[in-house]
């Protein structure tokens, strides 16, 4: 059995679906005027009644109202405006900031910037199966925190963070709660006012929709600065032209996930997993089974270098990431894992795998044998393999 391409990085991004993008067509060529053009003529009309119809459709995916969507460039800009607009608006009330140390580069490089201009940082550690201990987000919280922001699901590995019970926690204690949802939105049951949120960011090409559209959540009633000046755009919150195009596609895309294919990608994983781990030992799975999304798996390799097994793979045509130190321009391994208490071995023999709906058995299959093929190889040559 022969498979030349198998795509496993869709935690990256995924393909575009077809029917998005023959949805997304007539609003280059056709329906092409903008929507702030409404009050002027009938094209911009047009516009804007898709832009409306494409608001509800992802405001009903969360049981948010229409008037609560912000539509965005992407989730770095949704992560970037919640947790910027908001220290903005509420300094005077108070200057502390509670993430964890796991989050999204956008979401920990918008606190760093903060911290610069006299925001204080609390960056909550992780338990090994990487989820924060909702004791220490209590114990962190004083009379001047203004924000929590905790992701949904980690973008490494997969892991699904308590969101309804940190929510509670953070409506108890009157401090407003953003989430980066990026990796959960359409994935995961997500429901705004079960989960007490104020703000939420997700993104359209995790889920086979187009790059360059994402849209924050932003409850009534909670008072955030404009992110970008200019027009009066997205009720006067973030200005500049919508992207109407990507936006129909934002909304045809989060139609088409249905439940059915949540569970074939989860049948999927846990395929790949069950097959690896009945031909290979010293393998860790970082998060749990139960406890991770259904669409992403996570495998540290014992005795490996991660770059090594990702390489081998390449040349098998199976796309997959590493959190290998060699491939971080940081030149360090994944902080992520070595917050979970992984060593620096362990973090520099982990493969990322992700999947979509357009992954198949048949390529399932074939990674197992690929993988195990390739680092029982790996490890007859490797020095740090303990010989018989």
């Amino acid at each position: 059995m022969r498979v030349k391409k198998v795509y496993l990085d869709n935690a990256a991004t995924t393909k575009c679906d077809s029917r998005v993008i023959e949805t997304m067509m007539p609003f280059f060529s056709e329906k092409y005027a903008v929507a702030s053009s409404e009050f002027s003529h009938s094209p911009g009309i047009d516009a804007k009644d898709a832009l409306d119809a494409a608001r509800s459709v992802i405001a009903d995916k969360i049981g948010a109202k229409t008037e609560e969507i912000i539509f965005t460039s992407c989730g770095t800009e949704s992560n970037n405006y919640a947790i910027k607009g908001v220290a903005a608006a509420h300094r005077k009330k108070g200057n502390h900031i509670i993430t964890a140390v796991i989050e999204h580069r956008s979401v920990l490089e918008s606190v760093k910037s903060l911290e610069r201009q006299g925001f204080r940082i609390t960056a909550l550690p992780v338990a090994r199966n990487g989820q924060i201990e909702l004791k220490d987000l209590r114990k962190a919280i004083t009379r001047k925190t203004i924000l929590v922001s905790i992701q949904t699901v980690n973008q490494e590995t997969g892991v699904v963070q308590d969101t309804e019970s940190i929510g509670n926690i953070c409506r108890e204690k009157g401090i407003i709660f953003h989430t980066d949802a990026a990796l959960g939105f359409c994935r995961l049951p997500l429901d705004v006012k079960r989960f007490h949120l104020d703000l939420m960011s997700i993104t359209a090409h995790k889920i086979h929709g187009p790059k360059g559209v994402g849209a924050l959540y932003v409850k009534n009633g909670i008072e955030i600065s404009k992110w970008m000046d200019g027009g009066f755009n997205e009720f006067n919150r973030r200005a500049g032209t919508e992207n109407v195009a990507g936006i129909v596609g934002f909304a045809k895309a989060a139609l088409l996930v249905k439940p059915d294919e949540i569970e074939k990608m989860d049948g999927l994983r846990k395929r790949l997993y069950g097959g690896i781990m009945k031909e290979l030992d010293e393998v860790r799975l970082n998060g749990t089974i139960n406890n991770t999304i259904p669409t992403m798996l996570n495998l540290s390799f014992g005795y490996v270098e991660g770059e090594s097994v990702l390489l081998h793979l390449d040349m098998r045509g199976i796309a997959v990431i590493t959190g290998s130190a060699c491939f971080s321009r940081s030149l360090k391994p994944s902080y992520v894992l070595k917050a979970m208490g992984l060593t620096h071995e362990e973090s520099h023999g982990s493969i990322r795998f992700s999947f979509s709906r357009f992954n198949t058995e048949e390529e399932i299959d074939y990674t197992i044998a690929a993988v195990c093929d390739v680092v029982k190889k790996l490890r007859e040559i490797s020095p740090i393999t303990p010989r018989k």
